[in-house]
Parts: C-alpha cells; sequence; structure tokens
C-alpha cells in the first residue's frame, strides 16, 4: 500500500509543471501576504520532483524512500513558510538545504537505535566518512587509514578520536542484547548474560529502601526512650554529619568530657535494649 502511495506520489510530481522565475516569485508572495493555500500547493507540487532526486541520493542508508520522500515534503514545507520572495533567490536554491537538512536528520533519528550526530560537525563527520568508506569499498580498499583519520579530522574540525570513534559506528550494524551466542557448552546464552554491571539490581534497590524506611521508624520509636540529655548527646555524637566532640558537648551542657562520654555510654545501652526488646532479630 505504501509503496502504491509512494509511486502515484512521483507520478504526479512528475507531471506537475516547472515554475518560471515570475510565477513562482508570484506565488511566494500570494502565500507570504495571503496564506494562499492554492499557490502553496503549486509551489510545493512543482518542487516535489526536487524532493524526490534528494531522497534518491541518500537511498544506501537502508531506510525506505517512502519515508525520505515523506521527511524532504516536511523540509519543503518549512522551506515554503520561511521563504522570502523579496531576496533574488530562487525557492528551488533555498529549499533544497532544508530539504536535505530534513532528511539528514530522519537519517540520524533512524540509521541506528543509539542517538549520535546530535552537533552540525559529528552530522558533518557521519556524511562524509561515509561516503569516503563507500568510495573505498567501491575502489577495492579496506577501511581508511590513520592519515584519512587525520585529514577528515582536520577539514571538519573534530577530533581523530572521533572520527575512528564514529568508522567504528559504521563499519558496525545494531546488535541485540538478547541475540543468542553460539556456544556448544550453554547454546541458550544471550549478549545480555555477558554484559557486567557493579550497580545493585532494581529488586535490590527496591528492599534496601524500604529496610533503610524501617530502620529509620525503629530508631525514632528507641530514641523515645532517651531523656533530653541523652537525646541531645545521641544526636550530636552519633546522628549528625560532623560529630561533636566530647570537649565541645561538655562545654555547651556544663559538664565534663568524661560526663559526656559516661551520658553517651547509657544512652546507646538504652538504645540497644529498647530495639533488641521490640525486634528481638536484632539481637542475632
Amino acid at each position: 500500500m505504501q509503496e502504491d502511495v509512494r509511486r502515484k506520489l512521483i507520478k504526479a510530481a512528475m507531471k506537475a509543471p516547472y515554475l518560471g522565475r515570475e510565477e513562482e516569485h508570484q506565488l511566494a508572495l500570494q502565500w507570504k501576504e495571503r496564506q494562499d493555500q492554492q499557490a502553496l500547493h503549486r509551489m510545493i507540487m512543482a518542487h516535489m520532483r526536487l524532493v524526490i532526486a534528494m531522497a534518491g541520493k541518500f537511498r544506501n542508508f537502508g531506510l525506505s524512500m517512502s519515508d525520505l520522500i515523506q521527511e524532504g515534503h516536511v523540509g519543503l514545507l518549512e522551506a515554503a513558510a520561511r521563504f522570502d520572495p523579496d531576496r533574488d533567490v530562487r525557492f528551488s536554491t533555498y529549499a533544497t538545504w532544508w530539504i536535505r537538512a530534513s532528511m539528514q536528520d530522519y537519517i540520524l533519528r533512524n540509521w541506528s537505535i543509539v542517538r549520535g550526530g546530535t552537533s552540525s560537525a559529528q552530522k558533518a563527520l557521519f556524511f562524509n566518512l561515509r561516503r569516503l568508506r563507500m568510495k573505498l569499498q567501491k575502489a577495492g580498499g579496506t577501511t581508511p587509514t590513520e592519515e584519512v583519520y587525520r585529514e577528515v579530522a582536520q577539514a571538519l574540525r573534530v577530533s581523530e578520536s572521533d572520527v575512528a570513534m564514529m568508522d567504528a559506528r559504521l563499519a558496525n550494524a545494531d546488535t541485540s542484547l538478547n541475540a543468542p551466542l553460539r556456544s556448544d557448552s550453554d547454546p541458550t546464552s544471550e549478549r545480555i548474560d555477558f554484559l557486567i554491571c557493579d550497580e545493585p539490581q532494581p529488586d535490590e534497590l527496591v528492599r534496601e529502601t524500604i529496610d533503610g524506611e524501617r530502620r529509620a521508624q525503629w530508631l525514632h520509636q528507641a530514641l523515645g526512650t532517651l531523656n533530653g540529655r541523652e537525646l541531645t548527646i545521641v544526636r550530636e555524637r552519633r546522628l549528625s554529619e560532623d560529630g561533636a566532640t566530647l570537649e565541645a558537648l561538655g562545654a555547651s551542657l556544663g559538664i565534663s568530657k568524661e560526663r559526656v562520654r559516661q551520658i553517651e555510654s547509657r544512652a546507646l545501652e538504652k538504645l540497644r535494649t529498647a530495639l533488641v526488646k521490640h525486634h528481638p532479630e536484632l539481637a542475632a
């Protein structure tokens, strides 16, 4: 069905009459000043053959011609919306840039599931390096050499490492992590099984979060068994990030540092007793 639509569109585009400079200028003025939809339609249809020709140049990226033509049509509409008929420039010249940019953005978004080429330099690197690889393959060559990397990097003002990284991406297609690995010992193994990750699993993170909240609630209840001075010392000594010294607490409470140590020891024992009483499993 999609192929039939594409053929009909191509057929209609090829039948659309060419526009002379004066006629094109008048249509552009009608669209810009009065938003004349009929004028816009005539401009677009007269330049759809430009979109189709541009799509043909990008057909080697493995994407649907119909999708490329559709993206080019979007670029053509964007060009019509921004075109200034008062400037001495033909609409086809102006629209070519928007058509190419729209198709290139589409290719970069869909060529690989890994997003790349977000900057203008990376986009230029993607398309120029791919073109170079295709020329080398047609000439019977292999992959670009370090000297070629250096020349491309200087021409596009990017680092040689960026060129090498992009070349590696172009040389290898996307592979599913669930793709099976051929192994006589374990024929059911998948690529994802061999990815090493030191981070905890989602279920472990949830368990740690729940356990942390539960322990915080138990501690809050146990702190209720302390008197005011014991609670102050425990909070300042054990529950604060800096941890006050015995001397500093003694000075603020008007007692000796030895007395602070004794009260702290007694308070910690009271906390331990309260926790074990309500949660015997903590005694293990």
